[in-house]
């Protein structure tokens, strides 16, 4: 894995956010702000814009980059919260492309996610998906399931959890200032997140085709 490895999952997550953008946008619309999507896709056009850049690093270097844009280009919360998991990732990632390199990789970004943001699961937040992600992509690690199944699973497990989020009473962010009227939606972040997840495991899957 490289920066180019890492420009084309950014691609796929890019692609993926603005395909179902008027839905995020109306997700946050009924809980949120209504910016969630807004603030993404200007963090993702920012890092589409240095290409280059990029994909002449090396895999670490490259998400530390993106980490830095990110974090200057991404309003709200989502900024520092997304810093923080492109960070934990490249400061733990290896050069071995392995299965249960990069879970571990992975389990440590979305920890950095969890302390930034104070919260865990059950709270109608992204790490609604990225914990139950995280906690089975290592699962599967540790019982050495191929990439193929990896790459099969984790979005099926991100698409459950994103669906949990809807009967959830949130506790975190704006959400949490409606009560029991922020249940019956689904979290936008869980949606991004979860939307994210699948394109990145469907792009890499495509190279191993």
């Amino acid at each position: 894995m490289n920066g180019k490895t890492v420009m084309a999952c950014i691609d796929a997550a890019h692609a993926s956010l603005r395909e179902h953008a008027d839905e995020i946008a109306s997700l946050d619309q009924a809980i949120g702000d209504g910016d969630h999507i807004i603030n993404l896709l200007r963090g993702m056009d920012a890092l589409v814009a240095m290409r280059a850049q990029l994909e002449a690093e090396a895999f670490a270097p490259a998400l530390k980059l993106a980490a830095a844009k990110v974090l200057s280009t991404v309003g709200g919360s989502s900024g520092p919260l997304f810093f923080s998991m492109l960070t934990g990732i490249a400061k733990t990632s290896t050069d071995d492309a392995g299965v249960a390199e990069f879970a571990r990789a992975f389990a440590a970004g979305v920890d950095a996610v969890g302390q930034r943001g104070k919260t865990g699961t059950g709270s109608k937040t992204m790490m609604d998906v990225l914990m139950p992600v995280a906690e089975h992509f290592t699962a599967m690690a540790d019982a050495r399931a191929s990439k193929h199944d990896v790459l099969t699973a984790l979005p099926r497990i991100a698409e459950e959890n994103m669906l949990a989020t809807r009967d959830m009473l949130a506790t975190k962010g704006r959400a949490s200032f409606l009560g029991e009227r922020s249940r019956g939606h689904v979290d936008p972040g869980a949606r991004s997140s979860q939307l994210m997840i699948g394109a990145v495991c469907a792009r890499i899957a495509q190279d191993d085709a």
